[in-house]
């Protein structure tokens, strides 16, 4: 299951990723975690040091090799540089599975060791100093989307992404890339804003989306969410505790944080899990295939000097069955 969090900068959302993210591991479920927001924080949420976060690899710095990676022997792609972040694969592409050992693992993920278990996360890397002026966050977040475009993976298998904050991911096609979206939202209006923006934009593209309600204190918070997003109000999320002393760098065991907030926890995944059935391939490979044909005309062919149309596959749809096939030399 590919799950995004989404919302408002400062709703929680990446607080809230890392609890689903501790919940997994707690089940000993295989998870790829991915910080794909422009401020880096998923990795201190997940207990790592300042020293240890500050050396996680970044994945746009590895982009040349992740390309080369999926690019694998697909004809259709003449080269790694004529890809683009939106590029599907197609026959001969080599695609990425969760509990493999791969090239892009090995130079993008780095083990987080949590109750339960180990979760491998990956980054996109802060906005630095020297992309001021000459590069745009967007082709940062493009390997993430790479990644996606090119991962199998089934039930039971966990990819959880931190999204970059408010509605960037509109700016590509990333956002209907996942199963199941879960915007994180406070029970303020400019907490609900993000929600307005989020339903517009996917309602035409089947994009399951549940709203996790954050810093609620009382009956009150939870009408108004609930007058203001309906129905796809899912759980609620109030003080606790345990986040406090996470926040603080001194998480006690997970099982000590507080029941109602599992209860939501476990919310989440069954409808995560719930969401499975729901998968369409053949829709996911149109969609973006659209991405990617709308990227190459407005920008991508001009860039790369190459008709990017013709990097797609007509015949190729992504889907599971390409999970038992063995990857191109």
């Amino acid at each position: 299951m590919k799950i995004a969090f989404v919302g408002k900068g400062g709703s929680g959302k990446t607080t809230l990723s890392s609890l689903f993210i501790r919940h997994l591991a707690a089940d000993r479920a295989p998870v790829v975690a991915v910080d794909a927001d422009i401020n880096q924080h998923l990795g201190a949420a997940l207990g790592l040091d300042e020293e240890e976060t500050s050396v996680l690899p970044a994945m746009g710095a590895q982009l040349p090799l992740i390309k080369n990676y999926l690019r694998g022997s697909n004809p259709r792609i003449t080269s790694a540089e004529t890809m683009i972040k939106t590029t599907p694969p197609g026959e001969g592409s080599r695609l990425l599975r969760i509990a493999e050992d791969n090239p892009v693992y090995d130079a993008c993920a780095r083990p987080v060791e949590l109750d339960g278990g180990p979760v491998r996360l990956m980054v996109t890397g802060p906005f630095t100093e020297s992309d001021l002026g000459v590069a745009c966050y967007h082709s940062k977040v493009g390997a993430v989307e790479l990644c996606l475009n090119h991962l199998v993976d089934g039930p039971g298998e966990y990819v959880v992404v931190d999204m970059t904050a408010g509605s960037d991911s509109f700016a590509s096609g990333m956002f209907t890339r996942f199963d199941m979206t879960f915007l994180v939202a406070e029970p303020t209006r400019k907490g609900v804003s993000v929600y307005r923006q989020y339903k517009e934009y996917a309602r035409d593209f089947g994009v399951c989306l549940k709203v996790v309600g954050n810093k609620v204190q009382g009956q009150d918070d939870i009408d108004f969410l609930r007058d203001e997003v309906g129905e796809d109000l899912l759980v609620t999320f109030g003080h606790s505790d345990w986040v406090r002393a996470m926040e603080k760098g001194r998480p006690p065991r997970f099982g000590l944080l507080e029941e109602h907030n599992h209860q939501a926890l476990r919310a989440l995944r069954e409808t995560a899990d719930g969401s499975y059935e729901l998968r369409d391939w053949q829709r996911y490979t149109r969609q973006m295939v659209h991405f990617h044909l709308k990227n190459a005309e407005s920008w991508g062919n001009a860039k790369t000097g190459a008709d990017l149309a013709a990097q797609v596959d007509p015949s190729f749809v992504l889907d599971e069955s390409w999970a038992s096939t063995p990857q191109p030399a």
